[in-house]
């Protein structure tokens, strides 16, 4: 039992590969469902969460943290579907919202440009240069989206326990080895990584809910005990902002206890828990 999650670039035979590999294992294969199911539960259109998750941030969404919004809906719904375990993923973000869970399999599929070019050509029925231009730019879009916002290129290979390239091995060939792969020891689900998974999925679900209110707060999860900090690693909110995450966050099923990772304090100033109870 595992979770796949398999990268890939446009017209690189990589959502061929992901169906064949969910349908040998039995697994549930999973995509564009993720962004309908946030477009719903969130009332989003789907069109905002495609950006969300593959153009790189515009100087406005810096400002106005729309982007980290989306994000955090889409990372929420996906990973309760990875809660449920045997699953491949494949599409956008996925090896960065499971990274370091014991139990993912992280795939990247690659294929050669010229490939990739005639492949667009023959679908989209544009010239070549036209077909270059597009996938160029898709990937460069995809390789900026992963840099600004988690400072990871997707194209760094030790994002990935596989590289697959399709030329020499067909797409067939991939989904064997991944098939293969996927049923060693090592990648089996445990109760250890399954925890991990849990409380990654709880963590999502409070973000996902006090993102209106603070949109740049970073929440940890263990064992329903959830930690609550901003981006630089402190909360530094006015009372009632404060009040109002308490509350939110208290409301989440399966959330034992909150706590709000205080700002440092001056040096000298003496030796404090960093963590507030809520």
């Amino acid at each position: 039992m595992s979770v796949i999650t398999i990268s890939r670039g446009s017209y690189s035979r990589g959502k061929e590969v992901a169906e064949k590999v969910a349908e040998k294992l039995g697994y549930a294969c999973i995509s564009r469902d993720i962004l309908l199911e946030a477009s719903e539960a969130f009332n989003i259109p789907e069109i905002k969460l495609v950006r969300a998750i593959h153009d790189a941030p515009s100087v406005l969404e810096r400002f106005t943290h729309g982007q980290e919004r989306y994000i955090s809906y889409i990372r929420k719904v996906l990973l309760h579907h990875v809660q449920k375990d045997n699953v491949v993923y494949h599409g956008l973000a996925g090896h960065f919202f499971l990274l370091n869970i014991p139990h993912v399999l992280k795939v990247r599929i690659i294929a050669d440009m010229e490939d990739r070019v005639a492949e667009e050509m023959a679908r989209e029925k544009i010239p070549e240069d036209k077909a270059r231009y597009l996938l160029k730019k898709d990937d460069d879009e995809r390789r900026k989206w992963g840099l600004q916002l988690y400072g990871i290129d997707t194209w760094d290979s030790q994002l990935y326990d596989m590289v697959l390239h399709i030329k020499t091995l067909t797409a067939d060939d991939a989904v064997d080895l991944i098939v293969q792969t996927a049923g060693k020891p090592v990648l089996q689900t445990t109760a250890r990584s399954q925890a991990l998974v849990d409380d990654l999925a709880l963590a999502a679900t409070v973000q996902a809910e006090l993102v209106k209110v603070a949109p740049r707060l970073e929440v940890t999860a263990d064992n329903g005990v959830v930690r609550v900090g901003d981006m630089d690693g402190t909360l530094s909110v006015k009372q009632g902002v404060a009040d109002e995450i308490r509350r939110i966050a208290g409301q989440v099923d399966g959330v034992k206890e909150v706590l709000l990772l205080a700002p440092e304090k001056p040096e000298g100033y003496g030796s404090v828990n960093p963590f507030h109870k809520l």
